[in-house]
C-alpha cells in the first residue's frame, strides 16, 4: 500500500548505530517510563520474527525489514515475539524450524535471527517483548520438557475431547521440578546471550523492553496453584539475576490464565521481580461471543471485555504496577479465515480496546499500551492448514491461517493508524 511507504531503513549491514538513542524502559509506580517520560504504545504480536530474521529454513530478512518499516510507519512500535520454537509434539502441527531441538541443544541460525531482529528494532527505535516459553504446544512449550522426561507427546487439543486431555497432560509441568530445571537452563542460555550483530550482551540491548516467562502460563489444575506461583517466582528471580536491566513480565492472560482466580493473578503479579501486569482478551475463544455468530455478539464481547479490563485495572492499582493488554483479537466476518474477508466486527472490537487504552492514559491510569494479535502484513495463506514453506502468519500453525491475522490490505490498518 503506497500510503504506508513512509519510512525506509537499510536492512542488515553489520554493527550500525541506531537511528535513535532509546534508553531502557523502566517503571515508576503504575507508569512505564522511557526517555524520562511515560511510555505509551500501540504494539502487535509477531511471534515468528526470529525465524523470519534467520538465514536458514523459513528465513526472509528482506520481508522482516519490510514488515518493520510498515509497522513503524503505522505508529506500531512494540513487538511481542517468541524467542523461538521448541521441538513440538508429533500429534500437533508445531511451528518449524525449531530453536530448541533437544534440552540445551539450540539452533544457532534462529538465535542469529533473534539477534538480527533485535538489531533491526533498535535501528527503528522500536521495542521487543520476548517470551521464553509457551503453555501451548504450537511451539513445543510445556510439552517439550514433559516429552523429554518420558510423558509422551502432548495430546492434540484440536480434536474432540483433546483439550481436556491436553490440560491434564500440561498440569504436570507445574509439579515436575526436573522439567522446570530444563526450562531454567534454557532461560539462562537465552538471557545471557551476546548479540552477534550488535556485539552487546542481551542484558544491555536497548531494544528489549521485557523478558517474559511464558506465553499464557497456566497452572492447568486448581490444585496446582501453589506450585504454579512458586514457579513464576523462581523464574522471575532467575531472569532478574541474569539481567537486572530489563523488565520482567509473566505473559499471563490475567485471571483467565489463573484458573479464574483473581487472587492468584494478583499474587503472581505482586511478586517483586515482576514489573507489570499483563492480560489477554479472546472473546470468541472464551465463549463471550459465539464463534458461529461473532458479528451478532460484538456488543456483548465489548461489554465483557471492558468488565475484564476494569477488574485488572483495579488489581494493577492495588499492587502499584503498570498494565499491558498484550494480546487481543476478534474473528473476521462469520468466523471465516483468509484474505479479502470483511473485518467490520473485528474493526469495531479494535476501536473498543483502543478506546479503553486511551481512556486509561487520559485518566493517568495503569494501562501503558496494547499489542493486537497479530501482524501478518505481506504474508499470504496458501491454505487453512500451515505447512513448512508457507508464509508465516500471526495465526500459529495449529489455527486456521488468516483467522486473526491483520494483513497489509485489511481495513483494520486505518484503525491502527488512527489510534
Amino acid at each position: 500500500m503506497a500510503s504506508l511507504a513512509a519510512i525506509v531503513i537499510s536492512c542488515g549491514g553489520g554493527k550500525q548505530a541506531p537511528a535513535t538513542s532509546p534508553t531502557l524502559i523502566t517503571t515508576d509506580g503504575i507508569q512505564l517510563i522511557k526517555n524520562g517520560e511515560p511510555y505509551h504504545f500501540v504494539g502487535c504480536n509477531v511471534w515468528y520474527a526470529s525465524i523470519l530474521g534467520s538465514t536458514g529454513q523459513g528465513g526472509d530478512r528482506a520481508r522482516l525489514c519490510r514488515e518493520l518499516d510498515t509497522l513503524k510507519a503505522l505508529g506500531v512500535t512494540n513487538l511481542r515475539i517468541l524467542s523461538g520454537p521448541d521441538a513440538g509434539s508429533d500429534l500437533a502441527n508445531p511451528a518449524k524450524p525449531y530453536l530448541q531441538i533437544a534440552p540445551g541443544v539450540l539452533n544457532d541460525t534462529i538465535l542469529e535471527g533473534l539477534d538480527f531482529t533485535i538489531a533491526e528494532l533498535e535501528k527503528r527505535g522500536m521495542d521487543a517483548v520476548i517470551y521464553l516459553n509457551n503453555a501451548w504446544d504450537w511451539s513445543g512449550g510445556f510439552g517439550f520438557y514433559l516429552k523429554e522426561l518420558g510423558y509422551g507427546d502432548s495430546p492434540n487439543a484440536n480434536v474432540e475431547g483433546g483439550y481436556d486431555r491436553y490440560v491434564d497432560y500440561c498440569a504436570d509441568f507445574a509439579r515436575d521440578t526436573v522439567a522446570q530445571a530444563m526450562y531454567y537452563d534454557y532461560v539462562e542460555r537465552i538471557v545471557s546471550r551476546r548479540n552477534t550483530i550488535t556485539g552487546r550482551l542481551y542484558r544491555d540491548e536497548p531494544a528489549i523492553m521485557s523478558w517474559q516467562l511464558c506465553n499464557e502460563p497456566r497452572p492447568f489444575a486448581k490444585d496446582n496453584k501453589e506450585q504454579f506461583a512458586q514457579w513464576i517466582a523462581r523464574a522471575a528471580a532467575l531472569i532478574k539475576r541474569l539481567d537486572p536491566n530489563h523488565l520482567v513480565s509473566t505473559g499471563s492472560e490475567g485471571a483467565v490464565g489463573c484458573e479464574a482466580d483473581y487472587e492468584l493473578c494478583e499474587r503472581i503479579h505482586a511478586d517483586p521481580n515482576i514489573d507489570y501486569l499483563t492480560i489477554h482478551i479472546w472473546p470468541a475463544n472464551w465463549g463471550w461471543a459465539s464463534r458461529l455468530t461473532p458479528d451478532a455478539d460484538i456488543e456483548k464481547a465489548c461489554t465483557k471485555s471492558s468488565q475484564y479490563i476494569a477488574k485488572h485495572i483495579e488489581m494493577a492499582q492495588r499492587i502499584g504496577k503498570p498494565m499491558v493488554i498484550e494480546e487481543f483479537g476478534y474473528p473476521r466476518q462469520d468466523n471465516q479465515s483468509g484474505i479479502g474477508i470483511p473485518t467490520d466486527s473485528r474493526d469495531t472490537y479494535y476501536r473498543h480496546i483502543f478506546g479503553e487504552v486511551k481512556r486509561s492514559i487520559a485518566e493517568k491510569g495503569p494501562i501503558a499500551g496494547c499489542n493486537f494479535w497479530g501482524w501478518s502484513g505481506t504474508g499470504r495463506p496458501r491454505d487453512l492448514v500451515w505447512c513448512p514453506g508457507d508464509d508465516y502468519l500471526s495465526d500459529p500453525p495449529h489455527e486456521p491461517q488468516g483467522w486473526y491475522s491483520v494483513f497489509d490490505c485489511d481495513a483494520t490498518i486505518e484503525i491502527i493508524r488512527n489510534f
